[in-house]
């Protein structure tokens, strides 16, 4: 197949693209060229803004448009409306953050989606991002009907991931010692290793699927304390988890998901994005690598990083040497 992809150089749009090429497809891009445009050099290229420049990809013709990166619903509807005649499959990324709090077991498809009051808002920030994927949804779904496949991804991890979400677990434990993570033993975890979200989405394309679906790993969700001791014992079984309660973590001011990644504090609200049903993936091939897997491969990826990384979550090792201190004195008789 000849597969148009919207982004294409970083993490997840990078792997759709291996991906693609692995499963013989013919690759094209459409980005700004801004982000690591070195990525795949022997690729064609076609540079521009999906705001405003998709009039550069006027007079050609692919089998599918696999978008990565659509944020802002007018944008996306532009994308949609430029290519209607253009491609015959169109896929959008989007994510298991689109659904409305819910007290069921697992969310799935067609459970409510959040709303936004005024949906002309155009700023993505942690309160809209949920709420303007579900508005780039419905521009996708009303161009393509059901040529079009919706992909909701829980968190997304594993190689070149640089949110560092999942990433500072490996390396931290790898470093050994006692490492600091939350008593949070009614905390479900589920995440998705972005190899495998690529490959289901390049031969979901493959064979037409429609219709929307979350992915995410595994089936039944863990509990992020059994997790966090999984990811210890693939890289350095001799480093001791100290849990530390939800009251001291909030009492020091160690702020979920940021400081302690993939920790979501005392906010059930948040829990039901890690509880999502992925059996309309799992019927549709969705194969799933063990944690094991994903942690080692992240490691490696994380080692060839420079030394001087700027990381974008996690503690400070002096912090959390700080905060560990604090703890054990505290759980002194």
């Amino acid at each position: 197949m000849k597969l148009l992809i919207l982004g294409g150089t970083v993490f997840v749009g990078k792997h759709v693209v291996l991906a693609a090429l692995a499963q013989g497809h013919e690759v094209t891009l459409f980005n700004r060229g801004t982000s690591r445009p070195a990525t795949f050099p022997d690729i064609e290229q076609i540079h521009g803004n999906r705001d405003g420049e998709l009039d550069r990809l006027q007079g050609r013709r692919w089998d599918a448009v696999i978008d990565t990166c659509g944020y802002v619903p007018r944008v996306v509807k532009a994308s949609v409306e430029a290519l209607s005649a253009s491609v015959d499959h169109y896929t959008f990324v989007s994510s298991v953050s689109v659904y409305k709090t819910s007290d069921k077991p697992k969310v799935e498809e067609g459970d409510p989606v959040l709303t936004m009051e005024d949906p002309t808002v155009e700023q993505v920030t942690g309160e809209t991002y949920g709420p303007l994927k579900a508005l780039c949804e419905q521009e996708v779904t009303n161009g393509f009907k059901n040529r079009a496949l919706i992909v909701r991804p829980g968190l997304i991890v594993g190689p070149d991931d640089a949110s560092d979400r999942f990433t500072y677990w490996p390396v931290r434990f790898d470093r050994g010692g006692e490492v600091l993570v939350p008593d949070a033993v009614d905390q479900p975890l589920q995440v998705i290793d972005v190899r495998d979200l690529a490959a289901w989405i390049v031969r979901s394309v493959t064979n037409k699927v429609g219709g929307t679906f979350n992915l995410a790993a595994p089936e039944e969700a863990y509990m992020l304390n059994h997790a966090l001791e999984m990811i210890r014992d693939a890289v350095n079984p001799n480093a001791v988890c100290v849990p530390v309660s939800h009251e001291f973590l909030a009492k020091n001011g160690v702020g979920a998901w940021m400081d302690l990644p993939l920790y979501l504090g005392g906010d059930v609200s948040e829990k039901s994005m890690m509880r999502a049903s992925i059996d309309r993936a799992l019927a549709t091939g969705l194969t799933i690598r063990s944690l094991e897997m994903t942690t080692k491969d992240t490691l490696a990826y994380a080692k060839t990083r420079s030394a001087d990384h700027s990381w974008r979550a996690g503690l400070k090792a002096e912090r959390e040497i700080e905060l560990l201190r604090t703890w054990n004195q505290s759980a002194q008789p």
